[in-house]
């Protein structure tokens, strides 16, 4: 039982319901409860559905050799660790102090059309005063320290997958 359990394809599974879960929660405190996400926290929805369907795609298919589940691992690994960092300059900017954080930027629609997808994405990543304000906590700790956590969890999650026999 606990080997059908812990098979990739029932795991990756598991990976992809977390990923669906988690972004049904953002969307949740988005549309219900009432917190507009900053530019940073689209990213890191948007590398979270990344995550989701790489391990959507991997449940799916289901490699039967090592080198399939790898190569899903491995991408899966990568995107997350994308994850990890720009949760962590999220983080990182929520711990500056208030007169030490960039000011108020555009939205990150404005960015993209106006700078480019490369100068707009490059200005999100540096960050803006929206970014470090923490508008909601749970056992306190905020969204982007929640997200940092799951990043970091799903790519230890997808690297089990990709190694077991």
């Amino acid at each position: 039982m606990i080997r059908l359990l812990l098979s990739r394809r029932i795991g990756s599974l598991v990976g992809f319901l977390v990923c669906a879960g988690l972004l049904a929660f953002g969307y949740y405190l988005q549309f219900v409860i009432g917190l507009e996400p900053c530019p940073l926290c689209i990213v890191q929805r948007i590398l979270l559905l990344a995550v989701g369907v790489a391990f959507l795609a991997a449940a799916l298919h289901r490699p039967a050799r090592r080198l399939g589940a790898g190569v899903y691992g491995g991408v899966i690994a990568f995107i997350a660790a994308i994850g990890v960092a720009v949760a962590g300059r999220h983080v990182w900017l929520q711990h500056l102090p208030p007169e030490k954080r960039p000011a108020c930027g555009p939205a990150l629609d404005y960015l993209l059309s106006a700078f480019g997808p490369v100068e707009g994405l490059s200005r999100v990543l540096r960050g803006s005063g929206e970014c470090g304000a923490v508008d909601w906590t749970l056992l306190s700790f905020s969204i982007p320290e929640w997200t940092l956590a799951a990043f970091t969890a799903l790519s230890v999650w997808a690297v089990f997958l990709a190694r077991r026999d």
